[in-house]
C-alpha cells in the first residue's frame, strides 16, 4: 500500500492540531482509552466540547499555551492509502522545526483562518514549502463556520493566496473550505457549503498522484554498508546495501562507481524478502555486482552516461538551526550528504533571504537562528550531488558542528562552482 507523507503548517491558532485530531477521529484511528483521556483533559481545561487538538499537542507547554512547539508525527490509514502526518509549528522561532518536519513531505497543508485571511506566517510557510520543493500544496481555508460558510469570504482568501503563490515555484495548488472543529469538508462533504464542488480533504489526500513526483530518471545509489557475511555458506557473497535515491536499477544494468570510476554490471538485487527484478526509490536493497570492485560507504553507484555532479564547491540555500552561534564566512563544519561525510568551509555568505517579503539582504555577515541564506561551501573531498530541485535526496545535506556534534544547518543544493 502506498504511503503519503504530509506536513501541516499555518499561523498560530489556525486549527492545525484540531484538523489532524478531526482526521484521526473521523477515520476511527483513535483508541478508546486515548479518547477517554482527551475527554477528561478537555473537561479539566473547561472546554465545552472535546478538544481534538490534544491528540497532537502532547507537550505540557503546548497544552498550556495552546500552540505547537515540536514536530508531532501521527499515523493513520484508510483502505486506499497509509498516511504519515508531521504537525509542524507555526511560530517564527520554530522555523527549524518546520524545515525538519516538512523536508520529506509529499504534500503540505497550509491552514488559513477564513476571518483573518493570508497573514505573514501563511506566506512564510508557503514559501518554505516551495523552498523544500514539496510537490503538492493544499490550502485549507479553515473556520468557515465563523464566517457563516460564506462563499465570498472563501473566494477572497483564495484570490489573495493565489496572488502570492504566483511568485513561488508551486506546481500543484488546491483550495478547500472547511471547518475542522465541526468536520465540514474534512472527511465528509459539507452540507453547509453546497457551493463548493471539489473533494473533501481526505478524498483529496487519498487520490493525489505522488508516484511521478520522485525522480525515476537519474539512477542514484549511495552505498551505506558493504555486506560480507564471511560464512561457509556465503563465503563469496559481496553486496552493497543502501536506499535507492533516484532512478531504477535492474539486473544486467551497466553501472559506474564514484569516485573510482570503475564500471561493472548489476548481477542481482536482494531485499529482506528475497531477490527483486527492479529497485526504485525509496526501496532499501542490496546490489550485487559482477566484478569485485573496491567500494565503501559514501561511494555512489550510478549509470555511466548519467552521472551526478562531482565537485568540492557547492552553492546552497541553508536554514541555520543553532541557537549558540551564528553562521559566518570562513566557518569550518562537517557535512553529511547522502551516506558521505566530509568537512567543509563556508567560503562565502552571499545573501540572507527574508522569508516574509522574499527580499534579499546582500552580504549580511552572518546568519542567526532560523534565518535562511545562500552560501558557497568548499569540501575537503568530492561530493556526488544533483540540484535539489531535480532530486531531493541527492540535493540535500546537513551541517554539523564537530565540537558539539550538533546539527546546525539544513541545506539544499542549488548548483556547483564557486
Amino acid at each position: 500500500m502506498e504511503f503519503l507523507r504530509f506536513a501541516t503548517a499555518g499561523s498560530v491558532d489556525d486549527g492545525k492540531s484540531t484538523l489532524i485530531g478531526r482526521l484521526l477521529y473521523d477515520t476511527k484511528s483513535i483508541f478508546q482509552d486515548q479518547m477517554e483521556a482527551i475527554e477528561a483533559t478537555s473537561k479539566q481545561m473547561g472546554n465545552e466540547q472535546v478538544n481534538l487538538a490534544l491528540l497532537t499537542d502532547g507537550l505540557r507547554a503546548e497544552r498550556e499555551q495552546g500552540i505547537t512547539i515540536d514536530v508531532a508525527y501521527r499515523y493513520f490509514a484508510t483502505p486506499k492509502r497509509k498516511f504519515i502526518i508531521a504537525d509542524t509549528p507555526g511560530h517564527t522561532q520554530y522555523t527549524r522545526n518546520m524545515i525538519t518536519g516538512a523536508s520529506t513531505a509529499d504534500l503540505a497543508l497550509v491552514l488559513i483562518d477564513a476571518r483573518h485571511g493570508v497573514v505573514e506566517q501563511s506566506r512564510r510557510h508557503a514559501f518554505l514549502a516551495s523552498l523544500l520543493r514539496i510537490p503538492h500544496l493544499v490550502v485549507c481555508i479553515n473556520k468557515m463556520d465563523l464566517v457563516d460558510y460564506d462563499e465570498k469570504a472563501f473566494e477572497t482568501v483564495k484570490e489573495e493566496f493565489r496572488n502570492f503563490a504566483m511568485k513561488l515555484d508551486v506546481t500543484d495548488l488546491t483550495f478547500i473550505p472547511m471547518s475542522a472543529l465541526h468536520g465540514d469538508n474534512v472527511v465528509d462533504r459539507s452540507e453547509n457549503m453546497p457551493w463548493y464542488q471539489g473533494s473533501p480533504l481526505l478524498h483529496h489526500l487519498e487520490q493525489v498522484h505522488i508516484s511521478s513526483d520522485r525522480n525515476h530518471v537519474d539512477a542514484r545509489f549511495p552505498v551505506q554498508y558493504v555486506i560480507r557475511p564471511q560464512t561457509n555458506e556465503h563465503h563469496d557473497y559481496r553486496g552493497y546495501a543502501g536506499t535507492v535515491a533516484g532512478g531504477v536499477f535492474k539486473p544486467g544494468d551497466e553501472v559506474v562507481v564514484l569516485p573510482s570510476g570503475f564500471t561493472s554490471t548489476v548481477a542481482s538485487i536482494d531485499t529482506f524478502n528475497g531477490p527483486v527484478d527492479e529497485a526504485f526509490g525509496p526501496m532499501s536493497v542490496t546490489l550485487r555486482l559482477t566484478d569485485n570492485i573496491d567500494i565503501s560507504r559514501g561511494d555512489m553507484i550510478c549509470r555511466p552516461n548519467n552521472q551526478p555532479h562531482a565537485g568540492q564547491d557547492l552553492q546552497a540555500m541553508v536554514c541555520w538551526m543553532s541557537d549558540t552561534k551564528p553562521l559566518t564566512p570562513r566557518m569550518k563544519l562537517a557535512i553529511k550528504h547522502t551516506t558521505r561525510t566530509a568537512r567543509v568551509m563556508v567560503t562565502d555568505l552571499q545573501y540572507q533571504l527574508d522569508v516574509n517579503t522574499l527580499h534579499r539582504q546582500m552580504a549580511p555577515g552572518s546568519l542567526g537562528l532560523n534565518e535562511i541564506g545562500r552560501v558557497t561551501l568548499r569540501s575537503t573531498q568530492p561530493l556526488f550531488f544533483d540540484e535539489y530541485r531535480r532530486n531531493r535526496n541527492t540535493g540535500s545535506f546537513v551541517l554539523i558542528d564537530e565540537a558539539s556534534n550538533d546539527t546546525v544547518a539544513a541545506g539544499m543544493i542549488v548548483g556547483s562552482g564557486v
